[in-house]
C-alpha cells in the first residue's frame, strides 16, 4: 500500500499542534512514533499489530520480548527499525463489553500514556490508528472522540508539532474528518 493520503491537517493554534487525518497504512508515516494498537503480550498479532511488526522486522519482536507485556491502557516503546517512523509506542486497547466495564477510561489511557511516552522521549510527530475499533468492538464514533478529546488535551503544553489520526478506512477517515474540526473549534 502506498503511503496514507492526507484527508485534512488543521493546525490549533492555540496548541501549536498541526491535527492530521490520513487515510491508509501507518506503516508508511514518517513520524517520529507511530502508535501500535497491540495485545497485551506485545509479540504481534492480527490487524495493525501484525502490519506493524510485519513491516518492523524481526528485531521489533526481540525488543518486544524483553518488554513483559503491557496492561491495558497503558503503553511501551521501543526502536522503529525497518519503519520510516523511528519508533513504536505500543499500547493495549480496551476490548469493548458494553461500556459499563471502564472501556471509554482505559481508551482514554491508551492516548494519555502513549502521548506521555512519546513526551518523554521528545518525539514531536505521533500517528494513531482507531485503537480498539477493529476485533477489539469499540464503537468507532465515541472512540474517535475519545482519541480526539485526549489528543488535544494532552498536547496543551505544545510538546507535539504534529499528531496524525491514521484511518485505515474510507468511512473511519470520514468519521475523523467530521469530528476533528468541531473538537478543534472548541478547543
Amino acid at each position: 500500500m502506498a503511503a496514507p493520503e492526507i484527508i485534512r491537517s488543521d493546525v490549533a493554534s492555540i496548541l501549536k499542534t498541526r491535527f492530521t487525518v490520513a487515510l491508509g497504512d501507518i506503516t508508511k508515516l514518517p513520524v517520529d512514533a507511530i502508535v501500535n494498537a497491540a495485545n497485551s503480550s506485545l509479540l504481534g498479532g492480527g490487524g495493525v499489530d501484525g502490519a506493524i511488526h510485519r513491516a518492523a522486522g524481526p528485531d521489533l519482536l526481540a525488543e518486544c520480548r524483553t518488554l513483559n507485556g503491557c496492561k491495558t491502557g497503558q503503553a511501551k516503546i521501543t526502536m522503529g527499525y525497518r519503519l520510516p517512523a523511528r519508533h513504536v509506542i505500543h499500547t493495549v486497547g480496551p476490548v469493548w463489553n458494553g461500556g459499563d466495564h471502564g472501556e471509554e477510561e482505559l481508551l482514554a489511557g491508551c492516548y494519555r500514556s502513549s502521548l506521555s511516552l512519546a513526551r518523554k522521549h521528545g518525539l514531536k510527530s505521533v500517528a494513531f490508528p482507531a485503537i480498539s475499533t477493529g476485533v477489539y468492538r469499540f464503537p468507532a464514533e465515541p472512540a474517535a472522540r475519545i482519541a480526539i478529546r485526549t489528543a488535544l488535551a494532552e498536547s496543551e503544553d505544545g510538546a507535539f508539532e504534529e499528531i496524525v489520526f491514521c484511518c485505515f478506512g474510507d468511512d473511519m477517515a470520514a468519521l475523523y474528518d467530521r469530528l476533528l474540526p468541531q473538537a478543534l473549534d472548541g478547543a
